[in-house]
């Protein structure tokens, strides 16, 4: 997944950031409101954790301006504020979930994972295409029950480009979701589409993805 985590705490963003990398996913830190913004904006994030006692303005009015902008990305909200009058405010502003601090990791990643999940449209922690099986919570690819080794971004482009099934994906917006604000070689997207077809087709699997001359990729099966 990619996550964005808009909090001020500099201590809990490490943490948080530490703990979501070392499970595969690519997580972005934003610091203030503003940051959060704009990285809610202008990157494709699966999800986004939002503390409500933000510097620059309060966590709040950040979820408005997100959902104002047109961006449908999964909100958590992390709050310390026990009181149900916040809880609600974050909800009615857009907001999908809330958690109270202090937190345990494991319920922090086991909402994030269902929060995903949802907002795809599945509910189970798996998404099947035909004879592929993509496993959200151990990242594990199967054909026909057999295990297909992917490497890392290859998996991340499989189940990008499967949770956008029948939709054209620019190679630009998988750059962005592989390297986020890093640069990234365009040719590397087409080399590592090679490798992901080539390894699906061999594990028995008819080629699912195709390439759109000037537009990109689609991933052309139904998936459940």
């Amino acid at each position: 997944m990619r996550i964005l985590i808009v909090e001020d705490d500099p201590l809990l963003s490490h943490h948080l950031k530490t703990e979501l990398s070392e499970l595969g996913n690519q997580v972005h830190c934003a610091p203030n409101a503003e940051e959060g913004l704009f990285v809610a904006k202008d990157y494709p994030n699966d999800i986004a954790i939002v503390d409500l006692g933000l510097p620059d303005r309060d966590g709040v009015s950040l979820i408005k301006d997100i959902r104002r902008a047109g961006v449908r990305t999964p909100i958590l909200i992390l709050t310390g504020r026990a009181n149900w009058q916040d809880k609600v405010s974050g909800l009615d502003a857009g907001a999908d979930d809330y958690l109270v601090k202090p937190f345990q990791k494991e319920e922090l990643v086991a909402r994030l994972n269902a929060l995903v999940r949802r907002s795809a449209g599945f509910v189970k922690p798996e998404l099947c295409a035909d004879k592929i099986v993509i496993d959200l919570l151990a990242k594990k690819v199967a054909v026909e029950d057999v295990a297909v080794e992917l490497t890392a971004f290859e998996y991340d482009l499989l189940e990008y480009l499967v949770r956008h099934n029948r939709q054209v994906v620019s190679k630009q917006r998988l750059l962005d979701v592989l390297y986020q604000d890093q640069e990234g070689d365009p040719n590397t997207i087409e080399v590592m589409m090679s490798r992901l077809r080539k390894k699906l087709t061999q594990a028995g699997q008819d080629n699912p993805i195709s390439t759109i001359r000037g537009q990109g990729y689609i991933f052309e099966l139904n998936v459940s």
